[in-house]
């Protein structure tokens, strides 16, 4: 019996695929990547065509080791790591490795884990494809060369442990800008006119906005800019009649969204299950490389999550059409199956993401799954369903009501039928008090009926700034603006957190001081480097290169030169970035010195100005609104130093009880008692919003919801406040 040895990346998947090969198949793992560069020398030879100097990673010896004992015992070698340029790189360095001839057919790919797809891949082997090989090298060549570069000039010029990247610096700069949007906004007053009427006939409230004037048959629009042209408006409508100006009905035809990328189920998982990128991507690895299903070992239950394709097989097509007919019935089915379309041919190498066996819903195995996983696999699956969904039909009514010359305006919908959306419904948007957002709900009403005023109300409004990011929006607007990969916005967004250039309050990114400054550095002497169309235009090269449009060293023989030559005008004539520290007003109690503001890896921290001669720090405490639900005195927020800067509450200590040990990860409710138990309540969010919820673990209201697989495990008591008080002024010495 012949020996055939498969290598992956992961042990899961490995564990997975193993149920679909017979025993004449040896799977193992090479636990990611086994070469890359050195972390002590930039291991490109810049003079010699960027030749790379790859060695083999530490820690790797012994995974290196037993693949190359299992190679030496097999009589055929298939490499089936990921099917994207990553995994293709991954493949070329195991080839490598192994001495595995490059012209050989070994290396197998698929995009789902499925017992049909490994034995196809098995029967269709191929050559290592060195133009995806050839793209991801020039990519890691190209970040180790502006990294290896412009990070040490940071050290030098702003202060060590600092780091810049094309896609990370690009990012950070949107969120820069932004800001500075923010600063620069001067809000312009408005007022809304707000009138409530009903029909004469029979009492049906609804409300209507002023939208200008009528004059000669035609509306035109008013904006109320100040309180006189509104005091001026409300007198000219005080006791005259209102009645129906035209009534507009239609009906609209609502299209299902197309099944996920990459970047759409970070989008969608943020806003409607609360994940980050980070937590998305990962609890997606699992959902990919298999999870162990009660009564059938592990399985695979989604295809492969990194792609920016919307292309959906022709089989997977007509299972979800099955699906649907037998879940929600024939008039939910189009007529024919939906296609969807890619904006280039670069996003056709993958489906998009979707269930890889359709005979497993989510709450057929919900029992197998942690939380996560759960909420995650059911938004893929019912995304996927819905995305082959007949149309949601939608009745629309457009109301004029006119008093005097003036004109109020509302809009109303009802759905007549859900379509797509009976699996797929709408959320709340993350602004809900805009008007685009809100439809009302209006009485059947005809062109010149009498209507009854019930209330007239005025209100001033200002405009807003552009909102801050959300990991969403940020990741959008990189999609958009073709800045980075589906691969690389979770990472991204992860590095300039940690690396304290931005900074998250709830899901709002803002850029920290550190941020803004070394982004103006950055743009100030490397335009390019943080220049939107250029990195954009960068990716492009590299997605030519992918298909042996481009030769990968040209790219970087047009770039690394005139950066090259910046780099060395900058260490000389760029001036050491002196950051300036708030005061806090304070004196510090060990030597006298001034207390100030730093900022650690974690968020701020007061510290002595004297340091390093003084060690001397503390957390920021931020008063909060609430009451200690102990003790009744007020209550403070800090960030923990061990909880990579979470926030979590306090009492103050200033009221009755100065020994109070009350401590929570979530802000107390103010004045509220759990019902059942009699325990102090806490906000809670799910989904962007806050809910109340009993503190007390205990409760039978908690205990009778808790599942083996929850995140809401961790504890609330004093010990913890011990804990984290112990640890604080270490951690932000640390830091310093």
């Amino acid at each position: 019996m012949s020996k055939n040895l498969v290598i992956v990346e992961s042990p899961a998947k490995a564990k997975t695929i193993g149920r679909y090969l017979g025993k004449e198949y040896k799977i193992t793992a090479s636990v990611g990547h086994i070469r890359d560069l050195p972390s002590s020398t930039m291991g490109v030879d810049v003079k010699h065509d960027f030749k790379p100097t790859y060695i083999n990673m530490r820690g790797k010896e012994k995974v290196i080791r037993e693949l190359k004992e299992l190679a030496g015992s097999a009589d055929r070698v298939y490499i089936a790591t990921d099917p994207d340029r990553e995994g293709e790189a991954i493949a070329w360095h195991i080839a490598k490795v192994l001495n595995i001839d490059l012209n050989e057919d070994c290396r197998i790919s698929f995009n789902e884990i499925t017992e049909k797809a490994i034995q196809n891949a098995i029967l269709s082997p191929r050559k290592i494809d060195i133009d995806l090989v050839n793209a991801q090298q020039a990519r890691r060549i190209l970040d180790r060369l502006v990294g290896y570069e412009l990070s040490p000039l940071l050290w030098s010029k702003v202060r060590k442990g600092l780091s810049a990247g094309r896609v990370q610096s690009v990012a950070t700069k949107l969120v820069v800008d932004r800001e500075k949007e923010i600063d620069a906004f001067v809000p312009e007053e408005y007022w809304n006119v707000n009138v409530e009427l009903t029909p004469e006939t029979n009492r049906f409230p609804f409300r209507a906005r002023y939208h200008g004037q009528k004059k000669n048959g035609k509306i035109e629009k008013v904006k109320l800019a100040n309180k006189e042209q509104t005091d001026a408006l409300l007198s000219e409508l005080s006791g005259k009649p209102y009645f129906v100006d035209t009534v507009k009905k239609g009906r609209k035809m609502r299209q299902p969204f197309a099944p996920f990328t990459t970047s759409t189920l970070q989008q969608e998982a943020s806003r409607r299950i609360g994940f980050t990128s980070r937590k998305t991507m990962s609890v997606a690895q699992q959902l990919y490389e298999g999870v162990e299903i009660s009564g059938q070992g592990q399985v695979a239950l989604v295809s492969y999550i990194r792609t920016d394709s919307v292309r959906v097989s022709t089989e997977a097509m007509e299972a979800a059409r099955e699906l649907i007919i037998s879940k929600y019935g024939d008039k939910y089915l189009p007529k024919s199956p939906r296609k969807y379309s890619n904006k280039n041919s670069a996003q056709d190498a993958h489906e998009a993401i979707r269930p890889a066996h359709f005979e497993l819903d989510p709450e057929t195995i919900k029992s197998s799954l942690s939380n996560d996983q759960y909420r995650l696999y059911k938004l893929i699956w019912d995304r996927f369903l819905s995305s082959q969904m007949a149309s949601a039909e939608v009745d629309t009514v457009s109301l004029d009501v006119r008093c005097e010359n003036s004109i109020f305006r509302t809009q109303g919908e009802t759905v007549k039928f859900q379509g797509f959306l009976a699996a797929y419904a709408d959320i709340t948007e993350d602004n809900p008090e805009d008007d685009k957002n809100v439809k009302s709900k209006l009485p059947e009403l005809s062109d010149g009926q009498s209507l009854k005023l019930l209330d007239l109300k005025p209100e001033q409004k200002f405009t807003m700034p552009p909102a801050r990011y959300t990991e969403a929006t940020l990741i959008k607007t990189l999609e958009e603006k073709g800045i980075g990969r589906p691969s690389t916005y979770a990472p991204t967004i992860s590095t300039i957190l940690e690396r304290n250039y931005i900074d998250k309050e709830g899901k709002v990114i803002h850029p920290t001081e550190l941020g803004k400054v070394v982004t103006a550095l950055l743009s100030d002497n490397f335009e390019e480097i943080v220049d939107v169309s250029f990195t954009a235009d960068m990716e492009s090269k590299l997605d030519e290169i992918e298909v042996g449009k481009k030769d990968w060293v040209k790219v970087l023989s047009d770039f690394y030169p005139s950066f090259h030559e910046l780099i060395v005008k900058a260490g000389s004539s760029v001036s050491k970035v002196k950051m300036e520290e708030k005061k806090t007003g304070e004196t510090c109690p060990d030597c006298g010195a001034d207390l100030v503001v730093k900022e650690g890896r974690f968020g701020q921290f007061i510290a002595c100005s004297n340091f390093p001669e003084c060690k001397y720090t503390r957390n920021i405490e931020i008063t909060v609104k609430g009451a200690c639900p102990l003790c009744g005195s007020g209550l403070v927020s800090h960030r923990s130093n061990k909880y990579k800067g979470r926030v979590f509450y306090t009492c103050d200590k200033k009221g009755t009880d100065p020994n109070c040990e009350f401590i929570s990860w979530y802000l107390p409710v103010e004045g509220q008692k759990c019902d059942t138990c009699g325990s102090y309540m806490i906000w809670k969010r799910f989904r962007g919003r806050a809910y109340p919820k009993c503190a007390n673990p205990e409760c039978p209201k908690n205990t009778a919801k808790k599942s083996a697989k929850t995140d809401d495990t961790e504890s609330e008591g004093t010990a913890e406040k011990k804990t984290t008080r112990r640890k604080s002024t270490k951690e932000s010495k640390k830091e310093e």
